[in-house]
């Protein structure tokens, strides 16, 4: 199932589905394929893999490299940095998506709660009389108890 709720056809192709060998990835991406095998091994960039251990890239990944390029020949940012860049924006991205997962389940509850309130507003017995505060007073009672003779 997709984040819709509907089932999603096993044969469509997302951004996320790996399809590309490593020689078309490195064409794609403008990259040498040792140099994909380097991001891998430093876990810049890492692959799905087949039953047979040879690394199928997706779209995202081609995009990810790409960006991993860039960043490293126009920005002259080394692969350690390069590589904290992108789990920081992994973590931005999952704390995104659990803020939205957050703010749904909130307005859910919220929309239960006035549901609530409402079946209880509903519920109300229409021949109540709004109560009215009485005014403390400074008057002092004394009591006493009765004797046994009175």
């Amino acid at each position: 199932m997709d984040t819709t709720g509907r089932r999603r056809n096993p044969y469509e192709l997302t951004e996320e589905t790996p399809v590309y060998v490593i020689s078309v990835a490195a064409q794609l991406s403008g990259l040498h394929p040792q140099t994909l095998r380097q991001y891998d091994r430093l876990g810049l960039v890492s692959p799905d893999r087949t039953a047979g251990r040879g690394r199928r890239y997706s779209a995202r990944d081609i995009e990810l490299l790409r960006t991993v390029q860039q960043l490293s020949q126009d920005e002259g940012i080394n692969l350690a940095g390069i590589k904290r860049i992108i789990e920081l924006e992994n973590q931005v991205a999952a704390l995104q998506s659990r803020v939205a997962e957050l703010e749904s389940a909130l307005d859910g509850a919220a929309a239960a709660m006035q549901q609530r309130e409402a079946a209880v507003h509903a519920s109300y017995r229409r021949d109540l009389v709004p109560y009215q505060e009485v005014q403390q007073t400074s008057a002092l009672v004394v009591w006493r108890p009765k004797r046994a003779s009175d």
